[in-house]
């Protein structure tokens, strides 16, 4: 969440970088602003008042062991007392109207952000490779289908639509994926790999931005307070919640895999075809940790590392940068990889990088102290490192053959076991 310092010294330098994202969360602020006024100055009349009791505490200690009539002063001492007591719960209240308040305004954009309404304003930053010369290219569907890759009425009998089930080689190729993506990054990277619970509390998904905004788009379940992880950058995140660091540590590089649920409640009318939206997917996530002055430019290498999985697999992609109006909840800062779908004629979003400044570290309470013992909030950033079904989606399209078989990249053929997935007959593939 924002720093609430920041909107009371600069609350319309706040309002004016909210009104570029697009809507009405500028709106928010001098909510904010009254909110935190009332509970100011509710706590000022409370510590006034403890002070007017402790002195008449004292005067009452004086007047008995004079022999006095006290009377008066323990009757004004008990309407202190009941005030007090107002007060707390006043503060209580305001307090939590606040938080809720504060929760629901996003991140801050970038000064540097470009500036746009939606996706048609977000520019292109760079391509890498070229888009290969196919005729006719099959699309993913086809292709894993023919080759018994996958099957949607498997998925659909078990668990309706929007899932998918990988069968035989498809299955293989996977985990194949899995395996290549976390060796990558840990053995050229840096980062170190977790393995987490595929389950969090429901404060994880506040500690991150997904709640309360996207709560719609969970998994929720023991009364919504516990849920499916929607991607490893809840789980992983929130390793530190409530924590302190020391600076020395920093910057701490962590990847997993782990599934990934999301109703997508609110993509209705979007492209749905095949694996392209679905509701679980694999996921290999990065996560950093570092001092505030190192997260923009350590972006530019968690995009890289990211970048290096679609290089090492020879895909054409791009990088878009995300404008204001298209940035994430809790991001101030967002690239985009697009990795290109001949089968599908467009490009595919495959990872998204962002830095979110202290916004997360705020809700989670992540703090690290510097070598004078100061303690002040980290950042965090976070890239998918990457995203498997719409990878898969590209290597089946881009690397696909005339004769119908898929020639795989040589990075990965140590993990795959072969160089090529040619077609056979579906029986054979099933047993």
């Amino acid at each position: 969440m924002l720093d609430i310092r920041l909107i009371r010294e600069r609350p319309e330098e706040v309002k004016e970088r909210l009104r570029r994202r697009g809507g009405d969360a500028w709106r928010l602020v001098d909510r904010v602003l009254a909110c935190d006024d009332k509970r100011r100055r509710a706590e000022t009349e409370k510590q006034q008042l403890q002070s007017e009791r402790n002195s008449s505490s004292k005067q009452i200690g004086i007047l008995k062991r004079q022999s006095q009539d006290t009377s008066e002063l323990e009757t004004h001492m008990h309407a202190i007392g009941r005030r007090i007591k107002e007060l707390e719960a006043e503060s209580e209240a305001v307090a939590m109207e606040l938080n809720g308040l504060l929760m629901g305004i996003p991140n801050l954009p970038h000064e540097g952000c470009p500036v746009g309404l939606d996706e048609t304003a977000n520019p292109e930053i760079k391509t890498w490779g070229e888009k290969p010369a196919i005729e006719n290219p099959r699309n993913h569907v086809e292709l894993a289908s023919s080759l018994g890759l996958i099957s949607f009425e498997d998925a659909i009998r078990i668990a309706g639509s929007g899932f998918v089930v990988y069968r035989g080689r498809g299955a293989r190729l996977e985990r194949a994926l899995i395996n290549f993506l976390l060796d990558t990054q840990t053995r050229e990277n840096g980062y170190q790999e977790v393995g987490v619970p595929f389950i969090v509390k429901r404060e994880c998904m506040e500690g991150t931005g997904q709640l309360p905004k996207f709560e719609d788009d969970m998994y929720g379940t023991e009364g919504q307070q516990m849920f499916l992880a929607p991607t490893a950058e809840v789980p992983v995140t929130n390793l530190y919640r409530d924590t302190i660091v020391m600076e020395a540590e920093l910057p701490i590089k962590l990847t997993a895999y782990t599934p990934c649920f999301r109703r997508e409640a609110g993509s209705a009318g979007r492209d749905n075809k095949g694996m392209i939206r679905i509701h679980q997917f694999d996921k290999v996530e990065l996560v950093q940790i570092l001092k505030p002055e190192d997260s923009f430019a350590e972006l530019e290498t968690l995009l890289s590392h990211a970048e290096s999985i679609l290089q090492k697999l020879g895909l054409h992609y791009r990088v878009i940068e995300l404008c204001t109006g298209d940035l994430g909840f809790s991001s101030a800062k967002t690239y985009d990889i697009e990795v290109w779908a001949p089968g599908q004629g467009q490009y595919l979003e495959v990872s998204s990088c962002s830095c979110f400044t202290d916004y997360q570290a705020r809700r989670m309470r992540l703090r690290c102290k510097d070598a004078g013992g100061r303690n002040r909030f980290c950042h965090t950033l976070n890239g998918s490192g990457t995203a498997l079904p719409r990878l898969y989606v590209a290597l089946l399209e881009q690397c696909q053959q005339p004769d119908g078989s898929v020639k795989l990249p040589a990075a990965l053929v140590p993990y795959y076991g072969s160089d090529c997935i040619r077609p056979v007959a579906q029986h054979v593939e099933r047993q």
